[in-house]
């Protein structure tokens, strides 16, 4: 998963994207970058490994001049987890362009092939957003044109379309000509537009999260619509089109569960409001099953399950407590790269407070289970702080399938669900009672009738991937590309490269 955030102003746009980035942030911590340009086209880029407060000095922000420009920030999904990779890419041919990009294209190796065989262009990493730019800059090159118009634009992205499946949203900037973003067309990855009226004139904003938007004044003016493209040109005119027709309307549903910040609306539906009614499905499954349960307290995993246990806890008439707190200067373990650093970084984030915990039955309440590690080292900080019981409760379904669309979700063999029943499960993490949310009541949980949302991208709960495309040997694939062993692998092999280069 990754945050991107593109902005067309009337004055310049390094600091309000630098501060879109950081809020951001949760959605990437591996890497950031800024690209902008200027009135006569100079192009200008920062980028680097780390989180955006490490990446920008000062001095490169004095460097990041222009009124119009791009912004990314990234963690590494399949393959991708190098410096050389940080975001935005750029290729010098036709135009210039930058782009920067949320999700992952189901079919990236075929498209690399073709690219380097029939349309001779160079790729220089192994990272699909490098894929997704280079088959747009190929479209585009066939026009042919010194000045493009919006109309260029847009046929051009008709044909990536046609070309390219899988989820993504996508900020580009043309250099002189304007920023550009557009959604897959079954608007799995989320993108908004803004705008913010100043003396000067209007300014244009795109993002993945509204919050960014709230953050700099700008004020929502709609998600874009899968399948379509919005072109903002550098006098800050704004161009649509709907460039291939919607399939289904299928928002990923791991946005509303733990990526996306609760103070954001993804296709007009608050996060917050969404997780508060996970909260109520949860606590009325506990009713059903246990309506004789022990329970004392409900404590929450921070950050993301909060909202969801604070409506859990009042829906039970039961204490909520806070019994743990949090080093907030540790990343979030989920998007960690490497099991061992995971393992590492929950002790080193997470302290009990012992007078919650002490002879009590306590309800822990987490967004999700993916790898179980997290869960089973939290369960015991709770048993160390002398809980009698503890039960554990996922305001998600049990995940048993990998993310193909941008969520670095891992390889099946390490999924605690896969192939496991709930009993199992409970056992593996060390817990009292294990519940997960039923599938069908997040769904009904993150639906609102303003929103026209009818169903969701649920492939990591049901299997079910809505681009029809996905198939066993793709996985297979997949597997061995997201493992934490091949990610080891592959580290282990830059290392040695560097060795080599600096003898």
């Amino acid at each position: 998963m990754c945050g991107i955030v593109g902005i067309v102003g009337t004055s310049a746009v390094n600091q309000h994207i630098y501060d879109a980035l950081t809020v951001l942030q949760h959605r990437g911590q591996d890497a950031a970058g800024i690209a902008t340009f200027t009135g006569d086209a100079e192009l200008c880029v920062r980028k680097g490994s780390g989180l955006v407060r490490d990446v920008f000095q000062q001095h490169h922000m004095l460097e990041l001049k222009g009124n119009a420009g791009i912004g990314h920030v990234r963690y590494p999904t399949a393959g991708c987890d190098g410096a050389s990779e940080a975001q935005p890419f750029y290729v010098n041919a036709p135009y210039g362009i930058c782009l920067g990009h949320n999700g992952n294209l189901t079919n990236a190796s075929e498209l690399a092939e073709i690219l380097i065989r029939e349309d001779r262009r160079h790729l220089n990493t192994t990272s699909d957003s490098e894929v997704l730019l280079n088959v747009f800059a190929s479209e585009l090159q066939r026009v042919g044109t010194v000045r493009i118009t919006p109309a260029d634009v847009f046929a051009a992205l008709s044909a990536v379309y046609r070309r390219c499946r899988g989820g993504y949203a996508v900020v580009a900037m043309i250099i002189g000509h304007g920023i550009l973003g557009f959604r897959d067309p079954n608007g799995i990855r989320p993108l908004v537009l803004g705008e913010r009226r100043t003396p000067r004139g209007t300014e244009w904003m795109l993002a993945s999260e509204s919050v960014a938007l709230d953050s700099l004044s700008f004020r929502l003016v709609r998600d874009v619509a899968p399948g379509e493209a919005v072109f903002i040109d550098e006098q800050g005119r704004l161009h649509t089109q709907q460039c291939v027709a919607t399939l289904r309307h299928t928002p990923c549903i791991f946005e509303y569960v733990y990526f996306a910040r609760p103070d954001s609306k993804i296709d007009n539906i608050s996060v917050y409001r969404a997780r508060m009614r996970m909260g109520d499905r949860l606590a009325d499954k506990i009713l059903r099953e246990r309506p004789r349960h022990d329970i004392d307290v409900v404590i929450p995993i921070p950050d993301t399950s909060r909202t969801s246990a604070l409506q859990l806890a009042q829906r039970l008439g039961l204490k909520y407590r806070e019994g743990f707190i949090k080093n907030r200067y540790i990343g979030r373990t989920f998007i960690m790269p490497g099991q061992e650093e995971r393992e590492k970084s929950v002790r080193r984030k997470l302290n009990a407070i012992d007078l919650e915990f002490r002879g009590k039955t306590v309800l822990l309440v987490d967004d999700s289970i993916v790898r179980g590690t997290t869960s089973a080292q939290i369960i015991e900080l709770a048993r160390e702080a002398g809980a009698a019981k503890v039960y554990f409760a996922s305001a998600a379904p049990p995940v048993r399938f990998p993310n193909v669309y941008g969520i670095d979700m891992p390889a099946v063999s390490e999924l605690v669900a896969s192939g496991r029943s709930v009993d199992e499960v409970t056992r593996l993490i060390g817990a009292d009672w294990l519940i997960y949310q039923d599938l069908d009541d997040l769904i009904a949980a993150c639906k609102h009738e303003d929103a026209r949302i009818e169903e969701f991208d649920t492939s990591c709960f049901s299997g079910e991937y809505v681009t029809g495309d996905v198939t066993p040997e793709y996985l297979e694939r997949l597997q061995l590309e997201r493992s934490d062993a091949a990610k080891l692998a592959r580290r282990e092999r830059r290392s040695k490269l560097k060795v080599v280069r600096g003898s």
